[in-house]
């Protein structure tokens, strides 16, 4: 059996012979040693550079993962924009068409856009990646959901309105109190010089002239609330009444020569009840006439809608319009 172990020889100058080197078990133990340390540097070298410049699957998967959330997100900002405008025209017909057939106010735009919890309902978004964009998407969502909520019920209570329209138009005050052949609208709604205290004050109704005796009419279908010489709380007011319509609308007659109806008396649009007077606080013979609207005076003039034609119209509107005083 012929012996394959190898030998190492090294040239000796001096004895220009080749001579066997003999390895000890020290050099080739520090010979495996340092093979295995260079494999082992190697392969960290490896690993390293491989995980610096190339993504695994699992981060090529969750790479895919997010580039789908941030389509799907871009795609639910798209959804929610066009959500927004379409109630949007819904809000503003809701305003400007619906409300305005029923003369009711339009709901404000801080009960529409009043927002929804405190600052912690977000406060989860803080520490997630993207959690700005997470946060400003679900904050214009609960803005969207609190605006439909509203405008449901806006139209609930437009359909209750549209069921009771019969009802509604029939007892708003829609026609002068005294006829439009009698009087004469002579101070309007607004500030005017008070004859008697000499001072500007609102004037909160209009004062209409006409014969003493003339019919006071009804402007609308309603209960008669109050009837009689200054009343408690109306005190200057001298012979009045007040009608309430329902639906938010009262109707107040003021300075008449006497009443003809009765506290809770039903009565109709354009049924007497009373004549034009000059009693309580006043300078001369007039009807004073106020229209209120959910508790608030308005201008009556705006309600004359249902008798005059629209040139009568503009000059009633003329005549209420002269800063002039007060005739109570």
């Amino acid at each position: 059996m012929k012996n394959t172990q190898r030998h190492t020889y090294r040239f000796d100058p001096h004895t220009l012979k080749y001579e066997k080197v003999l390895v000890t078990l020290r050099d080739r133990v520090r010979r495996i040693s340092f093979s295995v340390l260079f494999g082992v540097v190697l392969g960290v070298v490896v690993v390293v550079v491989a995980l610096q410049f190339m993504d695994s699957p699992k981060e090529r998967a969750m790479e895919r993962e997010l580039a789908q959330y941030k389509r799907q997100t871009r795609l639910l900002d798209d959804r929610v924009e066009r959500a927004e405008k379409v109630l949007e025209n819904l809000e503003e017909r809701d305003d400007a068409l619906y409300r305005s057939i029923f003369s009711v106010a339009p709901i404000s735009e801080s009960e529409r856009r009043s927002g929804i919890g405190g600052v912690e309902r977000y406060a989860a978004f803080d520490n997630m990646t993207d959690g700005e964009q997470l946060k400003a998407t679900t904050k214009r969502v609960d803005d969207l959901t609190k605006r439909i909520y509203v405008e449901s019920k806006s139209l609930d209570e437009l359909y209750e309105m549209a069921r009771t329209k019969t009802d509604r138009m029939a007892s708003m005050p829609a026609i002068m109190p005294v006829a439009k052949d009698k009087g004469q609208v002579v101070s309007g709604f607004g500030y005017r010089f008070h004859p008697i205290l000499h001072t500007h004050r609102l004037h909160s109704g209009i004062d209409i002239t006409a014969p003493k005796g003339t019919p006071v009419y009804a402007t609308g279908d309603g209960v008669v609330r109050v009837a009689g010489r200054n009343p408690q709380g109306l005190a200057g007011y001298g012979i009045v009444a007040v009608v309430d319509h329902g639906y938010g609308f009262q109707t107040l007659y003021a300075h008449m020569g006497d009443v003809k109806v009765r506290v809770g008396h039903k009565v109709k649009r354009g049924e007497q009840i009373g004549t034009v007077g000059s009693s309580g606080m006043s300078t001369g013979v007039h009807l004073h006439y106020e229209v209120i609207q959910n508790g608030n005076k308005v201008d009556p003039v705006y309600y004359f809608f249902n008798d005059l034609t629209p040139e009568e119209y503009e000059k009633v509107l003329e005549q209420a319009r002269q800063d002039n005083q007060s005739m109570s």
